[in-house]
């Protein structure tokens, strides 16, 4: 990156090959920030779109970015294209959905009965196999 530069142009590309921005950012902002651009600047026409920074993922020049770093430390010097904005892949991972049994799950184990949703009673049953 040139010393002189403390800002870049950045555009976020989406999976369906459309992109957020570009828009300047400053070298000092945090991958957290940027997402939190992301979520924000979501278009609204697009279905299951991230709710958390937790379910975003930015990759710049085949590298996952961590969300304590900064723009700065993230960007390699192929990044740094004179009049050029930089691409960031968004790839959106929604949290695991909860289990949809919607029933309830019965298990008897040593003459105790367990009810309660499929993955609780999977939980009690292992927990009690590995203290017996």
């Amino acid at each position: 990156m040139s010393g002189a530069k403390d800002q870049l142009e950045i555009k976020f590309r989406l999976n369906d090959g459309s992109d957020i921005g570009p828009k300047n950012f400053s070298v000092a902002t945090s991958v957290a920030t940027l997402k939190e651009n992301v979520i924000a600047q979501w278009p609204k026409e697009k279905q299951n779109g991230p709710r958390t920074v937790k379910d975003v993922k930015l990759i710049c020049a085949g590298r996952i970015l961590e969300n304590n770093k900064t723009v700065g430390e993230c960007m390699s010097p192929l990044c740094d294209i004179p009049g050029g904005a930089t691409t960031m892949h968004v790839v959106v991972q929604p949290p695991p959905e909860k289990d949809e049994v919607g029933g309830i799950c019965i298990a008897i184990q040593r003459g105790q009965i367990l009810v309660d949703t499929k993955q609780v009673v999977k939980r009690a049953l292992i927990k009690k196999n590995m203290h017996s």
